[in-house]
């Protein structure tokens, strides 16, 4: 008997299930299978790269270490000054206060601040009238006592008169003379006159004005002669000497001056405690006196020395510490230097305890142990 047809397209779907359905189960089993190998295969490769870092970290210890990175600079003995530094003034030797000689009222002022004067050059004029009004008082006597004179002495000459008439004529000329001399004298007082050749700073009387001795007139400047004064700490009194070399260095109008120290106080303020230097400027138009300046005083110097920048140097457990880079590529390590400082100078300190040819290290020495490795 023939089965229908819709019985028939049933089956067919059942077998097409069933087929599929055993496809699938065999592909699942192949990816599991696959699976299981690949993790097979994992484990072996990792346990290969295991041995590996093993042999290779025998055969370069360093190689996987972390390494710093640093600057280093070859150590080579040079020239080294010791110096101190401190501020001056300017001060001109020739800065002088003048005053009037005699008493009076200024009936003339000759100059101006900022004239530029000559030595006995007469800056202002006292009130001299009466002064005046005597030395022609005088003179006219002086005329006749000498007419008198002459005429005494002739006859003298000639066995005339008496010697006391003679002697008396002498006598009263000499004096008038003595008198008259006594007058310019007075006379030239009235003038107040420059005592050197400079500029005049400052003008305080004016015409009307009462003059007096001793009270300031006029301040006559000259820059022919000028040097710095400056003060220096006690702890250098003994390192300090005349002759030392310095450098002045003016700011304001950026110019540096080499000259040498030209005197040393040896007396030490009580309360600054410091001492008085000075040095010697040669004259010139660019300094002003109240200018200030910069001293570096040399009071040592050293031909050869071991010098390092004085930031590299570290206080540790209160040691003085350089780190220096020893070895070649690859197994560079730092090394703990214990340094004395001789001498510590601007930027830079004189040291002992390395050796010429170390390679000091200048960048990355912070935090640095012994035995660290380094790379450049």
């Amino acid at each position: 008997m023939k089965k229908p047809f819709y019985l028939q397209l049933v089956f067919v779907l059942l077998v097409a299930a069933l087929m599929a359905a055993c496809g699938g189960a065999e592909k699942d089993q192949d990816k599991a299978t696959q699976l299981k190998e690949l993790k097979n295969r994992q484990a072996d490769i990792a346990k290969k790269i295991k041995t590996l870092e093993a042999d290779l970290a025998k055969e370069n210890p360093t190689a996987n270490m972390k390494m710093k990175e640093v600057s280093v600079a070859e150590l080579q003995p040079r020239a080294f000054d010791h110096f101190v530094q401190t501020q001056g003034i300017v001060e001109a030797i020739d800065n002088i206060f003048v005053s009037a000689k005699t008493m009076g009222v200024v009936t003339q002022v000759f100059v101006k601040e900022g004239d530029v004067v000559s030595k006995g050059q007469t800056l202002a004029q006292i009130d001299h009238s009466l002064i005046l009004h005597g030395i022609e008082e005088v003179r006219s006597g002086l005329e006749l006592a000498t007419t008198v004179y002459n005429r005494q002495k002739n006859l003298w000459d000639q066995k005339i008169g008496t010697e006391v008439q003679f002697l008396q004529a002498k006598n009263n000329r000499e004096s008038l003379e003595s008198r008259l001399a006594t007058l310019k004298e007075q006379l030239d007082m009235t003038r107040i006159k420059s005592p050197i050749n400079g500029s005049v700073d400052e003008v305080e009387v004016k015409i009307g004005q009462n003059a007096a001795p001793g009270a300031p007139a006029f301040r006559v400047v000259s820059n022919d002669k000028l040097k710095v004064k400056a003060n220096v700490s006690e702890a250098y009194i003994n390192e300090i000497k005349k002759g030392n070399k310095v450098a002045v260095k003016f700011g304001e109008i950026n110019k540096t001056v080499n000259a040498q120290i030209t005197f040393v106080g040896r007396t030490i303020n009580q309360l600054s405690r410091t001492f008085p230097v000075e040095v010697a400027l040669a004259s010139s138009n660019d300094f002003r006196p109240n200018m200030t300046g910069e001293l570096t005083i040399v009071f040592h110097s050293e031909t050869s020395a071991l010098v390092v920048p004085v930031n590299i140097v570290q206080d540790i457990n209160g040691q003085k510490i350089v780190y220096t880079a020893e070895g070649g590529q690859g197994t560079l390590k730092a090394k703990k230097n214990v340094v004395e400082l001789i001498g510590v100078y601007g930027s830079s300190a004189q040291v002992t305890g390395l050796k010429a040819g170390d390679k000091i290290i200048t960048v990355g020495y912070q935090g640095l142990n012994d035995g660290e490795p380094l790379k450049i």
